[in-house]
């Protein structure tokens, strides 16, 4: 039932679509992104049953529309980043990080939200310091089992 659903689903697609570019004219809109991100994955994936991949791949023009979206908007084919982005491989074939400053802005936006914390912790009054010795009365503070004693 669910296969006859999904290849109802395709053909209706398929016949919607007919020989736009789009599925609203010669420009995406949501829906173009919304389909061509159910129908990529089917079409280019590797399964176990591949009986709802061939129906798609019966259905010409939704085949062009899925190559059309990926030449147009992914042209390094999915699988490389585009040339224009450089990539730097380490001593031990790793790849560099592409920002020579990522571990000290790590570091520091961790420090910043830390002092952040404390800092709304301290002015909020969740957390207190008290400082030993006598008060600001010239008396020692009262501790809990002091307090209870005088009850």
């Amino acid at each position: 039932q669910v296969y006859r659903d999904a290849r109802e689903c395709l053909t209706l697609l398929s016949q919607r679509l007919g020989s736009q570019k789009f599925f609203f004219g010669d420009s995406p809109a949501s829906l173009d992104a919304f389909v061509f991100s159910r129908l990529a994955p089917l079409l280019k994936a590797k399964l176990p049953n591949g009986k709802l991949q061939q129906h798609l791949k019966s259905l010409q023009n939704l085949c062009n529309y899925c190559t059309s979206i990926l030449s147009l908007y992914f042209p390094w084919d999915g699988g490389e980043p585009p040339a224009s982005i450089p990539r730097t491989v380490g001593a031990d074939g790793a790849e560099a990080e592409d920002d020579p400053h990522k571990r000290r802005n790590q570091l520091l936006s961790v420090l910043v939200g830390l002092v952040a914390m404390l800092g709304y912790a301290f002015l909020s009054g969740i957390v207190s310091i008290q400082r030993g010795g006598t008060g600001p009365s010239g008396r020692q503070p009262i501790t809990l089992e002091e307090e209870e004693e005088e009850e």
